[in-house]
């Protein structure tokens, strides 16, 4: 057994905890000792890139990924969003007219030319682990995974498996949604599943997808086509479970097909680019934020409906909040994980993420209905908002999470 010592522990190294170990690397320099714990192996060239899910980059967290050294290395991998479109049809809908489209660009006073990037998830994780490997101040132990979670007066110590112990100022829980930390330290959580799972799947596709993402809202959930580099796009598609799950149990060809039915030929002729994931939908938010000398950053704090695809900005709006607490504080020789420190990165996020987690669930609630009085009743409000530039325009700056106070990250400078 052997103790390591640090100012600050991390336990997660999925997209919240290596951005957040970059990020406080960067902002305060090689003095700050920092421990990531992953569970798993150190990942080799190519490892992960058979992950057909691709993640929708806001303005905001493409500033942040710029201000940490990141987006160089993605940004051959991404794709902008130049137009969003919006239908809501069907199945077997013949025609599926667009109901509301606004285009997504920016003013470059906003330092943004687009409010949305698409990029595939394995070029983010690569992207964000040759940041990390950069950097001196940062040790990841892996593979490695939390046991348990204690604190005494000026500590906090992650037991891990191996009877190995990690003592910080301040732990983070960023170990997703079944969070070892959070647990230990007591926070309880509030949330439900949905009837439905997520698939993902990446295609090709015979016509130019020009930069347009697509929200079909089908009866059983959203069908989202995010653009690509070239011609292929992610496809992020719920359904019901049941159906969910004859669809991920037929062969390509019939897996095609379904996809064939919910395009509408949109895009030509389809191929398959890779493989397919499926996971359970649900909810979840964390009671608290914080603990005693510990924050819950990611999933560990809140996981929210993938509709809007907002999932990954909300992980780094709480990467920004949290890196700029902590650097303030230790800047002017606080203690970092006190309780004083940590409560101000609450107030921060908590009210935003609670705000987000109720109106995806809401829109899915709402479009998820073949009621034929409340169809009607969507497509005239989307062809209201259609008629209304104004309020599309503040769509695109709500999407690009540009409003509000912001951290500085989030505003393309280091915390």
């Amino acid at each position: 057994m052997s103790r390591r010592q640090a100012d600050v522990s991390i336990s997660g190294a999925g997209f919240a905890g290596l951005s957040l170990a970059v990020a406080l690397a960067r902002s305060l320099g090689p003095e700050l000792r920092i421990v990531l714990v992953d569970r798993e192996p150190t990942p080799h060239p190519g490892a992960g890139f058979d992950d057909p899910r691709a993640v929708a980059i806001s303005a905001s967290s493409r500033h942040l990924l710029d201000a940490i050294g990141v987006w160089d290395h993605l940004a051959r991998h991404a794709q902008p969003v130049a137009r969003i479109e919006i239908t809501d049809s069907g199945l077997d809908a013949g025609i599926r007219p667009v109901l509301l489209a606004w285009d997504n660009d920016l003013h470059e006073a906003q330092g943004a030319s687009t409010a949305a990037h698409i990029a595939p998830v394995p070029a983010l994780t690569a992207a964000l682990e040759q940041a990390a490997a950069a950097e001196r101040s940062i040790e990841i132990v892996r593979p490695a995974a939390a046991r348990n979670f204690t604190t005494s007066e000026f500590s906090a110590e992650i037991t891990l498996e191996s009877g190995d112990i990690i003592s910080a100022p301040l732990a983070i829980a960023a170990d997703g949604r079944n969070s070892i930390l959070r647990q230990s330290s007591g926070i309880k959580t509030v949330g439900w599943p949905y009837e439905q799972i997520g698939i993902a799947t990446t295609v090709e596709h015979e016509i130019d997808h020009g930069g347009v993402a697509v929200q079909h809202f089908l009866p059983a959930g959203p069908f989202a086509i995010l653009p690509l580099p070239g011609h292929k796009s992610c496809i992020t598609w719920t359904e019901s479970a049941t159906e969910g799950r004859r669809i991920m149990a037929l062969d390509d060809t019939a897996f095609l097909d379904e996809l064939d039915l919910r395009f509408g030929g949109k895009l030509g002729r389809l191929k398959l680019a890779g493989g397919r994931k499926a996971w359970p939908l649900s909810v979840h938010l964390a009671r608290a934020y914080v603990a005693d000398r510990l924050a819950l950053v990611g999933d560990a704090a809140h996981g929210v409906h993938p509709i809007a695809g907002q999932g990954l900005n909300l992980a780094f709006r709480d990467v920004a909040a949290i890196t700029q607490v902590i650097a303030d504080a230790a800047r002017t020789g606080l203690d970092i994980g006190s309780s004083a420190v940590l409560e101000r990165y609450e107030r921060w996020r908590r009210f935003d993420s609670m705000l987000a987690a109720g109106a995806f669930d809401a829109i899915n609630a709402f479009f998820s209905q073949e009621n034929r009085l409340l169809r009607s009743a969507r497509e005239v409000g989307l062809q209201l908002v259609d008629r209304l530039p104004a309020l599309k325009r503040t769509f695109v700056t709500e999407a690009a999470g540009l409003t509000g106070d912001l951290p500085r990250l989030l505003r393309g400078e280091l915390a």
